[in-house]
């Protein structure tokens, strides 16, 4: 599997506030994004897996939410974690 228990650690050791800090919001969108990029890739060679594809537009929408969340609670936040993931141009 793409996502082990240590590539989980090490996501939310960068991210977040530890290693097993799984509940911060920075923690799940780097998840959220690592998971999406993967999605993205398998895609690009599968096209017509339509599955995956709407495992991937639920994935981007639980990512939206949680950063919209982290807009309205702290904006610094949130321009970080844009940053530090490249999200935006």
């Amino acid at each position: 599997m793409y996502l082990t228990k240590e590539v989980k650690e090490e996501i939310f050791e960068k991210h977040g506030k530890s290693k097993t800090d799984s509940g911060t919001a920075e923690g799940q969108i780097a998840l959220f994004t690592y998971r999406i990029t993967h999605l993205t890739e398998h895609l690009k060679k599968n096209r017509k897996d339509f599955n995956t594809e709407r495992s991937l537009v639920k994935l981007v929408g639980k990512r939206r939410d949680l950063l919209d969340y982290l807009i309205k609670k702290d904006i610094m936040r949130y321009r970080a974690i844009v940053k530090e993931l490249g999200l935006r141009k």
